[in-house]
């Protein structure tokens, strides 16, 4: 039957609504509200697992291993990531070193920051009230991705309090990734990061894990889920736009150089968010620093392959 002018023109007037009747079918199915993080904890806060006050928040945080251990390590996950991304670190080191890993805020359990404020200054100022909140005057930084980022600056603007560096495909320098999980991607899009803040597939956090993994088969649905209810924490999807508006710049990387404590790096080189040049690039900047390649890992080594990194980290701390 040929297209005449009349049923263009139904078409078109019948388009919007069938538009809207499957934009609604999609909501229905792909609906996840926020959830408070009381109905969260019991899976993902057993013991050790505690909360403290900081800034009007509960922080969630393990505080594990010898107390009179003279320098911590405190570990910092990455964007949408969790305190749980370190848990086989965590593990291997608490026989001998004090162990804090946390759920920054904007993540995890912890959840949001009261004020909106998610800029480097105020991480490291919240670094430093948690650091006091439990008795440490100086401490071993490790961090992944935006841990990485986080720690850099804290380095830089409270070196006392910094010992060593432990930098995990850390994100430091403007970048062209190779590609970017599609959940960062919606993050960045104004009017789909409204609407995932009522609607995730779960497919969105099982596809950001294979981009980020360098072997996906090791994706399990026992990590998707963790990432999924990270997600869904109250106020987490809402945090995670203004996170984006604090990547490095020009100005951010021209203060690497003047760290100077002692750098280990550690780099997945199947690493298609932030490029293992950049870990190369970071071991020029950094004086003195030691760059290790792990060739079958991706962005988030230490949760991907916990007993190679982790050796590595031990071997750095020991000297």
């Amino acid at each position: 039957m040929p297209l005449t002018r009349h049923r263009f023109r139904r078409i078109l007037a019948w388009t919007p609504l069938v538009l809207l009747i499957v934009c609604a079918a999609l909501v229905v199915a792909y609906w996840a509200p926020d959830r408070p993080v009381a109905e969260l904890s019991a899976r993902w806060a057993p013991p050790p697992s505690q909360f403290i006050a900081i800034e009007g928040m509960q922080v969630h945080l393990r505080d594990e291993g010898p107390r009179d251990d003279p320098s911590p390590i405190l570990l910092l996950h990455g964007t949408s990531a969790s305190l749980h991304t370190w848990e086989g670190w965590a593990q291997s080191l608490r026989g001998q070193h004090r162990v804090i890993s946390v759920d920054l805020p904007g993540f995890g359990l912890t959840g949001p920051f009261p004020d909106g404020d998610y800029s480097l200054p105020h991480y490291t100022r919240f670094l430093g009230e948690l650091l006091d909140a439990l008795g440490v005057q100086h401490a071993v930084l490790a961090g992944n991705s935006f841990g990485g980022q986080v720690a850099i600056e804290m380095a830089l603007d409270q070196p006392a309090r910094v010992d060593k560096l432990i930098l995990v495909d850390a994100l430091a320098y403007p970048s062209d990734p190779a590609s970017i999980p599609i959940g960062f991607r919606i993050a960045r899009m104004p009017v789909l990061n409204k609407i995932m803040q009522y609607v995730l597939p779960r497919q969105v956090i099982e596809d950001s894990l294979h981009d980020v993994y360098g072997d996906p088969s090791k994706v399990t649905p026992a990590l998707v889920d963790r990432y999924f209810d990270m997600s869904v924490r109250a106020g987490n999807r809402a945090s995670l736009p203004p996170r984006f508006n604090y990547l490095p710049t020009e100005a951010s990387a021209a203060r690497i150089p003047q760290v100077g404590e002692p750098t280990l790096i550690l780099w997945g080189a199947r690493d298609r968010l932030i490029p293992p040049e950049n870990g190369r690039h970071l071991h020029r900047d950094i004086a003195g620093s030691q760059l290790v390649m792990f060739p079958g890992l991706g962005h988030v080594p230490q949760e991907e392959d916990p007993a190679v990194t982790v050796a590595a980290a031990i071997e750095f701390l020991s000297r």
